[in-house]
C-alpha cells in the first residue's frame, strides 16, 4: 500500500507575526497530522523581520553597500528563526518536528548572492524525515549553492520554495497568507477587488504577473509547469483549510463542479 500523499503547508510572514500566530500555525499543522496526513512545512520570516535585517545591514555598513555574501547570510536568518520557533511549537503539541535550512532540506540554488534561483530540489532529506513521522519545517527564501554558500531567492521567494518542494514530493501545496483568497487585484489597495474561489494555474500566473500579490509569479509559474495543486487561504481560516481559492487545472475544476 502506498503512503498517504504529502501536504506542503507554506506560512507567510503575517501568519507567523506573533507568538500566538506561531502557535496557531502549529495547531494547523498538528490538525493535518492527526488526520493522517504527512506534512512538510515551509516558512517565511516573521512579520517585518526581513525589513529589519535590511535596515540593520544598512546601519552597520556606514553607507557602503553591504557585502552580498554576508547580506545573504544575514537575510536567511529570518526564515531560520521562524522555522525553529514553529518546530519548537509543534514539539510542544506532541508533534515531532525538525527545522531545516534550505540546503539541509535539499533545495539547491544557482546564481549570485541576493538573487539566486532554485535549480533543483532533492526530496530525499524530506522523505527520510516524513517516513520517520517527523514534520520537516523548512526555511523558505533560500537554498544552497554547489560550493556550499547560502543564496536567498528574492522577495516572495518562500512561495517559490514551497511550490518547488511540493513538486519534488508530488504534493499538494497550501499557501497560508494574510488575505482570505486570491483576488483579481490587491484587496489591501482596492476595496472593489473580486475574490476568486477557483482558478486554473495559467490564469493565476497571468494575475500574479499582472501585480496580484497573493502568490509570487515564479511560484505560480512552477505550479503551472509541474501541475502542483494549490490552495490559498488566510491564517484566520478554519484549521481544516477549507475555503480560500483552489488552484487546479481547468479539467479538474470541471470534474469537481
Amino acid at each position: 500500500m502506498s503512503a498517504d500523499p504529502v501536504l506542503v503547508l507554506k506560512f507567510g510572514g503575517t501568519s507567523l507575526g506573533s507568538p500566538a500566530r506561531v502557535r496557531r500555525a502549529a495547531r494547523r499543522v498538528a490538525a493535518h497530522v492527526r488526520r493522517g496526513r504527512r506534512v512538510a512545512v515551509v516558512v517565511s520570516a516573521m512579520g517585518h523581520a526581513t525589513d529589519r535585517i535590511v535596515r540593520l545591514l544598512g546601519a552597520v555598513s556606514a553607507g557602503v553597500r553591504p557585502d552580498p555574501r554576508e547580506a545573504d547570510r544575514a537575510l536567511a536568518t529570518g526564515e531560520d528563526l521562524s522555522a525553529a520557533l514553529l518546530a519548537s511549537s509543534l514539539a510542544g503539541l506532541g508533534v515531532p518536528a525538525r527545522s531545516l535550512r534550505g540546503g539541509e532540506a535539499g533545495v539547491w540554488a544557482k546564481g549570485g548572492f541576493c538573487g539566486g534561483r532554485i535549480e533543483d530540489v532533492d526530496p530525499a532529506p524530506l522523505q527520510t524525515l516524513l517516513a520517520a513521522g517527523i514534520v520537516p519545517v523548512v526555511s523558505g527564501f533560500q537554498g544552497a549553492r554547489d560550493d556550499g554558500e547560502t543564496l536567498t531567492l528574492g522577495r516572495g521567494g518562500s512561495d517559490t520554495s514551497a511550490v518547488a518542494i511540493a513538486a519534488a514530493l508530488g504534493a499538494d501545496c497550501h499557501i497560508v497568507t494574510d488575505v482570505e483568497a486570491v483576488y483579481d487585484r490587491d484587496p489591501n489597495r482596492h476595496a472593489d477587488a473580486r475574490r476568486i474561489g477557483e482558478i486554473d494555474p495559467l490564469a493565476l500566473l497571468v494575475l500574479a504577473e499582472g501585480g496580484a500579490t497573493v502568490v509570487h509569479p515564479e511560484a505560480a509559474r512552477l505550479a503551472l509547469v509541474h501541475r502542483v495543486p494549490l490552495r490559498v487561504y488566510s491564517h484566520r481560516a478554519p484549521l481544516s483549510g477549507r475555503g480560500g481559492t483552489v488552484v487546479r487545472e481547468a479539467a479538474v475544476l470541471e470534474e469537481a463542479a
